[in-house]
């Protein structure tokens, strides 16, 4: 063991020493000193944690002290992000006490200092909440060269949570040297833990009347996130909750699912209804409707095309509602205020719904069964008629009635019912109901140029593109996307028409011209890569020995026939071979046809991906399917003037 590893054992030795005893201690000079890392810390790494210490102090339900000091040291521009600060707060449950940042040269010489008063004070903006009651502070310095060793010290107050969040122990491409983290807590408390993706384990001290639990780690290499992989499935971490908390002065229990979801419930009971006018009104809209699903598909039309989604959390507006009696006068909620409406709109008309909470965001982070804590930021709607579930997205007035999408399908939801929550599971979607189908005609000139006129038809999530995506763009933007979205060769015009949207079958229109369609003109011969539209050209790096599972979005199913017109006077020379692709999660099918009485190449494409989630166990064998996908799509075809 080198001298200068043995002394970092016997300094994290001293500072969990320390930490156990509650008392402060010198920081080693030398780790300010950004040219003495060890290689081993150095390697895939953009920032260095030379030491950190977290303290969680809780002082009673919803209440902590949170404390930290921390010393990083910055390798290159991909770690500035550990030079800024964001500090949150709320002026009644929350403060922000002392703050102070260094910053020292490579040799470990101060050069920079910080106070909470140089702090840019603003509200909290999320990029949806028009208004809200939280604040934060923020201070970022300009690195200027490498390496540069950032300290920080601060101080935060709660007395208004559900839960103590989480110790993050390491970020993507960052290696630890020394860290720490402390929760002092009651031992009546109903404290808890959960490990992910580690099998730390605290050290169990008492200080006083309380429980002290532990946790340290050094040596960590930095590593690289695979492509393709989630997040939460990779970095350590610990999550903490305690039983028994305080949200906006309202106690609560989190200590089970049942408890949490009761009390979800209870914080909204009383703006679930509207006034008896209204209930009449609805009534009578819907009283020609025989079924009950008819009458709830009715009225969430009604609701998508009465209603917009503005989300604005004040108070306790980060979990209880907007009453449906205000967002019925107002015409507008945020998710909680839109689900609770559509909860009071089917219970008009005697329709029995869940207020459902969901933590939203393709392939993101589900609920633990046995961990109950509030790991949720959105909300939906749960419909249980008599022969199936239906679930409704309240957000969005281009959703089709019963379809969630990958922001919040294939995860677990917690359900609001009398009896209290329950934590359930969110319908997968199949490869059909995402669905891009396509009609090609190509009319090529013997210039080497060509018209095209495309037929899209789509669904599900690959619907949403053309009915949620585009329509927020300028016109220009709008043709700049298709083009770049679909791998359409640059043309000279180009044009295009949102058509029909009927069943929440989204059709689609492009013209295109080119001057210069074949890839290659020689003599009396046109190359041509015969396709308009690259519906799938995804392609994975090598990897000896994947780690990970590899994410899509969502299963899809996509197909293509294509109809060349060959110019008069030519015929084929020779047409790309057909392909007929397989992998354990998907298919992919490529034919061409030579119509010689018509003068037509007709080349049908179809490629299904029938699982979002690749385990990491066929990641090899999807990545050659992938290499095979793009060799077969890369034959040209060769047509030739006739003899």
């Amino acid at each position: 063991m080198s001298k200068y590893i043995k002394t970092l054992v016997l300094l994290a030795g001293i500072w969990l020493a320390a930490a156990l005893n509650g008392y402060s201690q010198d920081i080693p000079k030398e780790l300010y000193v950004g040219n003495n890392i060890p290689d081993s810390l150095k390697e895939d790494a953009n920032s260095v944690v030379r030491y950190s210490s977290e303290e969680y102090d809780v002082q009673g339900p919803g209440k902590f002290s949170y404390k930290v000091h921390s010393i990083i040291t910055i390798l290159n521009e991909k770690g500035n992000g550990e030079a800024a600060v964001r500090l949150p707060y709320n002026k009644k449950y929350s403060s922000v006490g002392s703050f102070e940042m260094r910053i020292y040269n490579a040799d470990g010489k101060l050069t920079k200092k910080y106070h909470k008063s140089d702090m840019y004070d603003r509200a909290a903006e999320d990029y949806e909440s028009l208004v809200t009651d939280d604040r934060v502070l923020l201070l970022g310095h300009t690195v200027a060269s490498y390496p540069t060793t950032v300290e920080m010290t601060y101080e935060l107050d709660a007395s208004s949570s559900v839960d103590l969040t989480r110790w993050d122990i390491q970020g993507e491409e960052q290696s630890i040297q020394n860290e720490l983290c402390k929760v002092v807590v009651s031992p009546d408390a109903g404290f808890r833990y959960l490990n992910k993706n580690t099998s730390i384990k605290p050290q169990k001290t008492t200080s006083g009347s309380k429980d002290v639990y532990t946790w340290q780690v050094s040596n960590l290499k930095a590593f690289k996130l695979e492509e393709g992989a989630e997040p939460w499935r990779v970095y350590p971490t610990v999550q903490f909750c305690q039983n028994k908390f305080s949200f906006y002065g309202i106690p609560g229990d989190i200590s089970s699912w049942q408890n949490f979801g009761k009390w979800i419930l209870d914080l909204n009971a009383d703006g679930s209804s509207l006034s008896p006018e209204r209930v009449a009104e609805i009534k009578k809209m819907t009283d020609t409707i025989k079924t009950d699903k008819g009458k709830a598909k009715f009225l969430y039309k009604y609701m998508q095309q009465s209603m917009r989604y503005v989300s604005i959390q004040l108070g306790i507006g980060g979990l209880k509602s907007f009453p449906a009696t205000f967002v019925d006068q107002k015409k507008y909620g945020d998710c909680k205020a839109l689900s609770n409406y559509m909860r009071a709109l089917l219970k008009a008309v005697n329709i029995n719904s869940y207020y459902t909470v969901i933590n939203a965001g393709s392939n993101e982070e589900p609920a633990d069964y046995n961990f109950p804590y509030n790991g949720f930021n959105h909300v939906i709607l749960c419909v249980p008629f008599k022969n199936d579930t239906t679930w409704l997205e309240c957000t969005s007035n281009t959703k089709a009635f019963g379809v969630l999408g990958s922001f919040t399908e294939n995860r677990k939801a917690l359900i609001t019912t009398e009896d209290g929550g329950k934590l359930v599971s969110t319908p997968k979607s199949q490869a059909r109901e995402n669905q891009f189908n396509s009609e090609v005609h190509v009319i090529l000139n013997a210039d080497g140029g060509a018209k095209a006129q495309a037929k899209i038809l789509s669904t599900g999530d690959l619907r949403s593109f053309f009915v949620n995506e585009l329509p927020a763009l300028k016109a220009e933007e709008q043709k700049e996307d298709i083009i770049s979205e679909f791998g359409i060769k640059q043309p000279s015009a180009f044009d295009f028409q949102l058509g029909s949207d009927i069943n929440d079958v989204k059709e689609v229109n492009l013209t295109i011209d080119y001057d210069k369609f074949c890839d290659v003109m020689a003599g009396d011969k046109q190359f041509i890569r015969p396709r308009v539209l690259a519906l799938w050209d995804a392609s994975v790096p090598i990897t000896e020995k994947r780690k990970t599972d590899f994410y899509f979005k969502f299963p899809m199913q996509e197909s293509c026939t294509t109809t060349i017109d060959l110019p008069a006077g030519y015929e084929v020379e020779s047409l790309p071979t057909n392909s007929n692709l397989k992998f354990s999660y998907g298919t992919y099918d490529l034919s061409f046809v030579y119509n010689k009485d018509k003068n037509q190449v007709i080349s049908t494409f179809k490629f299904v991906l029938n699982n979002q989630v690749i385990p990491a166990a066929k990641y090899t064998e999807m990545q050659q399917y992938f290499d095979s996908i793009n060799h077969a799509q890369n034959k040209k075809l060769v047509i030739k003037k006739k003899a």
